[in-house]
Parts: structure tokens; sequence; C-alpha cells
């Protein structure tokens, strides 16, 4: 399983900030982190999940499968 931390996603959102990463990810509709690491600062999710999230609610952003 490939695992993604915040910039990753942020990467994968089209290279928007840090910021709006956090806001999106805040989202209930966004998939729930599969672990939190550095003492509970930094969550990292499946690139999978985050893909397949990207496919259904951003339709019209290509996403970069690995």
């Amino acid at each position: 399983m490939r695992l993604v931390a915040l910039s990753d996603v942020a990467e994968m959102l089209g290279g928007v900030s840090r910021t709006r990463a956090t806001e999106i990810t805040n989202r209930p509709t966004f998939p729930a982190p599969i672990d939190t690491v550095a003492s509970g600062r930094m969550r990292v999710w499946a690139r999978a999940d985050v893909e397949a999230w990207i496919r259904e609610h951003r339709p019209s952003q290509r996403v970069d499968e690995h």
C-alpha cells in the first residue's frame, strides 16, 4: 500500500497550498487518514483512496496513478 502525506495530497490536488489541502482533507467526504505519525501531528492516507476521491469529486482533474 502506498501512503501519502498532506504535501503529497496538495500536489495530487493540482498543487494547492498546504492550507487549502488541509481544508479539503478535513471535509467529511474526504477519506479518513489510515494513520497519524510524528506524535499525532502528521496524517497519512492510502494513495488509492485519495486518487478515488479525486476521480469522484474533481472529475475534470487528471489523476496520475502510480
